[in-house]
């Protein structure tokens, strides 16, 4: 048998071809009773509607292109199934592009994901060059940053409150008694890092503290393992230590646990920011700064879909701010004591 096409599909259903293009075409108007007739030709004779050469007539592929550096960290994987159902569900398919966090490498990757026709563009944790935003305005193709902002008015960006939350993890530190408190950076070309830190510096000076120490993890695993030994192998060491993500907070729970024989809380008080899967484990019980992920992906689309519709093409930094999850891996202040 030939390849069934959407006139063969109109002809046994007793409708016009443009009939049939409208139940394939995601917001198009057509009647309940027409959608019926059609779907079910359709299914009798095997057709599948031909996306690519519909983009090629209508010049929107429906397709959105999401650029992510890593995938380790468990908040990506998980924000990244919640964006790609979020827009499948107003019509929109996602096509994940992996780079990182080398200028020339995003280039490269943005030039593949051009190559696509995508209708507009999510970038998760990656910075993108001056150019590069340029030849995407320039093309007409949206940019929404998630999960990382930059200093360009041209670009929206939806992030958490990295700020606040490295705030509120300095005051729940320093109210559990803690004087001696250390940071473990993740890179620190990232807004998310250099955020969380200067929030919790700040916390730390507004009640008479400053870090007793800093390392750095790259929010690599290993690295992060690397940063817990430098910082805890020593004769005088923190007695609380607040990680700049839960992945890498993990790293340094191993670490200190298993390693170096320290206990926590009782020797030492961990915690992170994201409140990934895993830090509600009993085996973590990690006291995190939760990132308000739902609300940061129907912000995400509803932002995109703004852009692309020319509804609102003023960009836009949105910040939410996400709830400390008090756990059971740092000493608690006496009136949060149970």
């Amino acid at each position: 048998m030939g390849k069934v096409t959407a006139l063969d599909v109109a002809e046994k259903a007793g409708v016009s071809r443009s009939a049939v293009s409208r139940v394939y075409t995601p917001g198009a108007s057509v009647s309940a009773a027409t959608r019926d007739k059609v779907r079910k030709a359709a299914s009798d004779l095997g057709y599948r509607p031909n996306v690519l050469a519909r983009a090629m007539n209508t010049g929107r592929s429906r397709i959105i292109g999401l650029v992510v550096a890593y995938l380790e960290n468990q908040f990506y994987p998980e924000a990244i199934e919640r964006l790609s159902k979020s827009l499948q569900g107003e019509g929109y398919h996602v096509l994940v592009f992996m780079a990182s966090n080398d200028s020339a490498a995003t280039q490269a990757v943005i030039d593949e994901l051009l190559d696509y026709q995508v209708d507009g563009i999510i970038a998760a944790s990656v910075g993108l060059s001056n150019d590069l935003t340029q030849r995407c305005e320039g093309l007409g193709i949206p940019i929404v940053l998630f999960n990382r902002h930059q200093y360009d008015a041209r670009l929206t960006s939806i992030t958490s409150d990295n700020m606040a939350g490295g705030r509120k993890l300095a005051a729940f530190l320093v109210a559990g008694g803690h004087t001696r408190i250390g940071y473990i950076a993740g890179w620190e070309g990232a807004s998310t890092q250099i955020d969380r830190e200067a929030g919790f510096v700040e916390g730390l000076k507004e009640a008479g503290q400053t870090l007793f120490a800093r390392g750095i993890g790259n929010f690599n695993f290993e690295q992060a393992k690397d940063a817990a030994r430098a910082m805890f192998d020593t004769a005088e060491r923190p007695d609380a230590v607040f990680v700049a993500n839960d992945h890498m907070a993990f790293a340094v729970m191993d670490v200190l646990r298993f390693e170096l024989g320290l206990r926590i809380p009782d020797d030492v008080s961990v915690v992170g920011y994201d409140d990934v899967t895993l830090a509600h484990w009993p085996s973590y019980s990690l006291t995190t700064v939760r990132q308000p992920a739902n609300r940061m992906v129907a912000e995400t689309t509803q932002a995109l879909l703004d852009r692309l519709s020319g509804a609102d093409d003023a960009p836009r930094r949105i910040v939410l701010d996400g709830p400390l999850m008090i756990r059971g891996s740092a000493r608690k202040p006496k009136e949060n004591a149970q």
